[in-house]
């Protein structure tokens, strides 16, 4: 991942678990922007319930919840 690419949070609003996933992409300094599901019909169907998930731009890799600091940390500097 370059800085370039910043890591996708797919979440929707009023979800506390993807406050906490933005809270860990912060605290970790890792670059991201954030995908509301419920803007976009095909991304409300693809993920529905399971959110918040993290996707490497580059590759499509995705990291569902639950995870932990650690694990979004190495999931992002994976190859």
């Amino acid at each position: 991942m370059t800085v370039n690419e910043p890591l996708i949070l797919y979440s929707r609003p009023e979800c506390h678990l993807c406050d906490l996933a933005a809270e860990m992409l912060n605290s970790a300094g890792l670059p991201w922007r954030s995908v509301d599901i419920d803007a976009d019909p095909c991304l409300a169907t693809r993920y529905g319930v399971h959110v918040p998930v993290i996707s490497r731009p580059g590759d499509g890799r995705e990291l569902f919840f639950p995870f932990d600091q650690q694990a979004l940390v190495a999931f992002a500097a994976a190859d």
